[in-house]
């Protein structure tokens, strides 16, 4: 039930129109996927969700494994039928999560020990523990638990992370049993290029459904992340999906795509919403700064998402300096479909041929900074 089309390529970039089929519908490529950590979109219904238009969503596996737990999801029918939300879905393998948010651990091949962030509880996640919680919670799909490192890292450490990470794909490749649940595996390797090229050529080897590039977008500078991901396009698979993991700010999109990726995800949307911040066509605009106390305009004159069309910058601001959950609300159907539209811009711009024009007029316009903004 997974399959991947490649319908279009760009003629002078490595940009991609591509489209998805998975169990519980098809989604067209490149496309960006809203962030439902623990089985939500924060602050979003999934009524809202098929309103904007999102296709493929992510949940996390280190959080629902936590809370509720695996076994209550499977019970309900699955991470769909739990949510409500029933167009594709996909679960990370709780790395990063792993790797970034537990309070102690102790990572082995055999997979890694840590303690909650929440209580202290001490877990286990293996590679087939990794699988068991995906499997259980039914995304169309899932991804291979792999080891994730922070920038900067010694040469030496990435180099074990890279050969753990492609050990760990190899068991969840034979671990994997789910039908119509497609795994993606991760190319890992930090900033070093011949250690990115040989996770590259170990994990294609494998033949996963469809590859992800991990650990980028972890504070490396922004042309380190395009280097990386321009370095890989051509050593992996042309007819199967590239995912661009973590990555979700306007630009990085555009240049992601025009890279050759061809899905992405990222907190950023909702986590700017609720510091009240929108993403407009000329940037973004913090919209609690006292300069929009009696700016009585559109949040982004050049939308046509319903609170551009019904609520002012002066409301809004209202709303966010009061601590009312509506302003997180508005501010993050606006950023969500802000997103949405920009990935629905660039395939219409790959159809039409007109990829490079549409890349450099969005970020001419984008670019523009505000006084007082950020």
């Amino acid at each position: 039930m997974f399959e991947f089309q490649l319908i279009s390529r760009c003629p002078a970039t490595a940009a991609r129109r591509g489209r998805i089929l998975t169990a519980h519908g098809t989604v067209d490529t490149p496309l960006f996927m809203p962030v439902g950590t623990q089985g939500t979109v924060k602050t979003l219904t999934p009524e809202e969700l098929y309103e904007i238009d999102t296709g493929i969503i992510l949940a996390n596996t280190y959080h629902l494994n936590l809370r509720p737990g695996p076994e209550i999801v499977r019970k309900a029918g699955g991470l769909h039928r739990f949510m409500n939300y029933h167009r594709p879905i996909l679960t990370d393998s709780g790395g990063f999560q792993v790797f970034s948010l537990a309070k102690l651990r102790r990572v082995t091949d055999e997979g890694v020990e840590f303690s909650s962030h929440i209580d202290g509880s001490l877990h286990f996640f293996s590679p087939e523990r990794a699988i068991d919680i995906q499997q259980a919670l039914g995304a169309d799909i899932i991804m291979c638990f792999d080891e994730c490192i922070p920038y900067p890292s010694t040469y030496e450490y990435a180099e074990i992370a890279m050969e753990r990470t492609s050990r760990w794909a190899r068991r969840c490749r034979e671990y994997h049993k789910k039908p119509g649940q497609a795994l993606f595996g991760i190319v890992q390797g930090g900033i070093y290029k011949d250690l990115r090229l040989r996770s590259a050529r170990e994990v294609v080897a494998l033949d996963f459904p469809g590859y992800a590039i991990g650990g980028l977008s972890v504070g490396e500078p922004k042309e380190i992340m395009y280097e990386t991901v321009e370095l890989l396009e051509s050593h992996l698979p042309a007819d199967k999906p590239r995912y661009l993991m973590g990555v979700g700010e306007p630009e990085d999109l555009l240049e992601g795509v025009k890279r050759g990726i061809d899905m992405f995800d990222c907190v950023l949307p909702t986590r700017l919403a609720r510091h009240g911040t929108a993403y407009t066509a000329t940037g973004k605009l913090v919209v609690r700064n006292a300069r929009y106390a009696e700016d009585y305009g559109p949040l982004d004159p050049e939308c046509d998402c319903p609170v551009c069309r019904r609520y002012s910058r002066a409301y809004l601001r209202h709303l966010i300096k009061s601590g009312e959950i509506l302003g997180l609300r508005l501010l993050s159907y606006h950023n969500v479909h802000f997103i949405v539209k920009l990935m629905e811009g660039i395939r219409d711009s790959l159809e039409n041929k007109s990829f490079q024009l549409f890349h450099q007029s969005f970020l001419n316009k984008y670019r523009i900074k505000r006084e007082d903004d950020s």
